[in-house]
């Protein structure tokens, strides 16, 4: 099995894609990848998590699913 490139996702996302894209890559459920961003960074004071999920935003490059209708 290839494993895909790690992307945000640009159809999934609720805010940048970061979660979604990141489940697409593991090959887990959105929600899941979801409530446990949510638990480890209520776990360290929040903070640290909202930083780490800026720096993916921004080193995460966004996949390229749009679709034309041409």
């Amino acid at each position: 099995m290839e494993k895909s490139k790690l992307t945000r996702s640009s159809n999934k996302g609720v805010i940048a894609g970061v979660c979604a894209g990141l489940a697409e890559w593991l090959g887990w459920d959105i929600a899941l990848v979801r409530i446990l961003y949510v638990i480890i960074s209520l776990a360290s004071a929040a903070f640290p998590g909202t930083i780490v999920y800026i720096i993916l935003w921004i080193v995460m490059p966004k996949d390229d699913f749009f679709i034309r209708n041409e």
